[in-house]
């Protein structure tokens, strides 16, 4: 009797695709490394040398510790809705955090213990239709550390629109830094509601320097808050300089003169993470749309360096080079995505490049030194005929190698979703009332089909890189939208409030408001094709996908048994390491997982509390310690909000 129940037991295993495993056997003389800033390292591909977990091992990977904050929210109460998308770092032999209410935390890598918590006491609570976040903090020390209070410093910034300089040993204010530790960045913007203006993700600091920039609310008002890139002293908080995204030629046609602002209204913005080439003293700014983002008939061009990638000299901010992803950009496809550095055997003779993720899907490879394509992009003719007083682009940048990732290319009758015939009929009942032209099909008053939607594609998760083999990791959100545009007096007339599905744009200053939905069938699911959500290596050699599977399943968006593996939406990025895996969460179901980086086989997965819309980290500190993967697991809109930190290893 019990040889056959082992012998179930086995057949059950093997059938379901588990693993039999001994205890692990922990290798302690491999690599150590930190994760000292959001991106992991200097070059920000999310790519850590660190092999002590690897293909043999990882089916034993535990939770060694957990962490909660207690700062999250669901819209109900005092807070704002919240989303936990934070990265955290790892130096200094300390785990650095911070919350959605712009608490930090100082934890024990090793055992989650708290060291020390500092709370700004965030006024900024309610207000807006983005949820609180708080991406990341930035870990500055001086050349001569010294026991002296603040020669080490954890900087960021908070929705009070603040930038913050905290000891990093005590968690102390900074009180030479500004105001007792603050800096008070809506000094020389445009009045505002205190939602319209404010950093989510971290600063990057670049010998004395701190550079930050800020979240500015898409299609409000056109004279939405500047979007000017600030930088500071990192010791005394003094400005150093200040960019603003637009021409010189715009500045003197456009400058204002009564005194009341010091910076330009409606200018692209710059909320996503920044990089930086600390050898060439360049930081490279990816750049978001000038307000608002679906109809720019006003813009007399504003847009110049809007959707782009540009570099900045570090010790006076002037701009050494701009690279335009979107020319004229009418669907929010701003650049979310952290750029990447790199610097490859075999990959554009081996230059020093910048590697721009986007949310089109598009890949865009760089010289580092002057923002010239590595390989050649193609300036293609794309749909036309806008609404009156529109000025599109006749023609939009494509890269070559990698080829774009986002397919297909166009939705028509044929590939619509067909989970079951009526719902296939009603996706072409549904597509067949707008226009669907392909990529970059302006928004249009029947309503216009905008896939990959507002989202991505590609969004601030960016992309991780596997130095040593070449190799690119890129999870990508398939899903479509519809944009709709509506003349301003019926706007008006009608004052349309938002809410899901139906998101209403007020657009003030311009003659149009604007509606956007998703592009859903009538079982509530998605019209393009599957899945919806994929996972994807990419061989920067010779710029082919090498493999690409479903990422997440339809569990927690469907009830049992309508489990699939298909895809989900998904936000968050990945990290790959040298032990042969690559990590990630992203996804809508409550899921944590490792792939094979070679053959793209899901090798681990572990069940969360809320799903994790976050970037993953790893480090290992010490020579006879191990090596620890983490990922914070908060929600994001399709989960309940949560407060994890979770920390992952081999057991003993």
């Amino acid at each position: 009797m019990r040889i056959a129940v082992s012998l179930l037991l086995l057949t059950f295993m093997l059938i379901s695709g588990c693993r039999i495993s001994s205890n692990p056997v922990i290798d302690f003389d491999g690599p150590t490394a930190e994760w000292s800033s959001f991106g992991g390292n200097e070059q920000a591909n999310r790519y850590s040398p660190l092999n002590q977990i690897d293909l043999n091992n990882v089916d034993q990977l535990t939770l060694a510790w957990s962490h909660n904050s207690g700062d999250f929210a669901d819209g109900s109460g005092e807070w704002a809705f919240t989303s936990m998308q934070v990265t955290p770092i790892v130096t200094n032999n300390t785990l650095y955090y911070c919350t959605p209410f712009g608490r930090v935390f100082a934890l024990d890598p090793i055992s989650g213990e708290e060291l020390w918590v500092f709370d700004p006491k965030v006024q900024n609570k309610k207000g807006g239709y983005y949820p609180a976040v708080c991406r990341g903090v930035s870990y500055w020390q001086a050349e001569s550390a010294s026991d002296q209070a603040c020669s080490k410093r954890i900087v960021y910034g908070t929705r009070d629109a603040e930038l913050i300089a905290l000891d990093a040993d005590s968690g102390k204010p900074c009180a030479g830094f500004g105001n007792q530790g603050r800096v008070a960045l809506r000094e020389g913007i445009s009045q505002s509601e205190p939602w319209e203006y404010y950093p989510t993700s971290p600063p990057i600091v670049m010998n004395d320097t701190v550079v930050i920039g800020a979240l500015v609310p898409d299609n409000n008002r056109t004279d939405a808050p500047s979007g000017v890139v600030r930088a500071f002293d990192i010791r005394s908080g003094s400005l150093r300089w200040a960019w603003e995204p637009v021409s010189e030629n715009y500045k003197q046609r456009h400058r204002q003169t009564d005194g009341s602002v010091e910076y330009l209204q409606g200018t692209p913005n710059v909320w996503a993470p920044m990089s930086g080439d600390y050898q060439r003293g360049l930081i490279y700014v990816p750049t978001g749309n000038p307000s608002p983002d679906l109809y720019g008939g006003h813009r007399d061009g504003i847009d110049e360096f809007g959707s782009s990638v540009v570099a900045l000299d570090i010790t006076n901010g002037k701009r050494v080079w701009n690279f335009q992803t979107v020319h004229h950009d009418l669907w929010d496809y701003d650049v979310a995505s952290q750029p990447v550095l790199f610097q490859l055997p075999g990959v554009a003779e081996g230059k020093a490049g910048v590697l721009q993720p986007t949310k089109m899907g598009h890949i865009f490879l760089l010289d580092r030194e002057t923002g010239e394509p590595l390989y050649p992009v193609e300036e293609r003719p794309v749909p036309q005929n806008g609404v009156p007083g529109e000025q599109l682009s006749a023609t939009q940048p494509f890269p070559t190698h990698p080829k774009p990732l986002h397919l297909p290319a166009q939705l028509n009758h044929d590939n619509v979703s067909n989970i079951v015939w009526f719902d296939q009929q009603s996706c072409r009942e549904e597509l067949s009332k707008y226009r669907s032209e392909g990529l970059f099909t302006p928004p249009s008053f029947e309503g216009s089909v905008l896939y990959p939607s507002t989202v991505g594609g590609i969004n601030w998760g960016s992309v991780s890189v596997d130095a040593e083999n070449g190799l690119m990791f890129v999870n990508q959100m398939h899903m479509a939208a519809v944009v709709q545009m509506i003349k301003r007096e019926e706007f008006d007339a009608r004052n349309p409030q938002t809410k899901y599905p139906d998101e209403y744009f007020a657009m003030t200053g311009t003659p149009y408001g604007a509606k956007r939905f998703p592009l859903m069938s009538s079982l509530g699911t998605p019209c393009n094709p599957r899945p919806w959500g994929s996972f994807a290596a990419v061989d920067l050699k010779s710029g082919e996908v090498i493999w690409r599977v479903p990422l997440g399943t339809t569990r927690d968006l469907a009830p049992f048994p309508l489990w699939f593996n298909w895809g989900t939406p998904n936000i968050g990025g990945s990290v790959t390491t040298a032990g042969g895996l690559v990590f990630i969460g992203a996804t809508a179901d409550k899921y944590f997982r490792a792939f094979n980086t070679k053959t793209g086989e899901e090798v681990w997965k572990y069940r969360i509390p809320t799903t994790a819309n976050a970037n993953p980290l790893t480090y290992r500190i010490n020579k006879d310690g191990k090596q620890y993967v983490v990922v914070a697991a908060g929600g994001h809109g399709w989960s309940k909000p949560g407060d994890w930190l979770l920390a992952f290893a081999l057991p003993d």
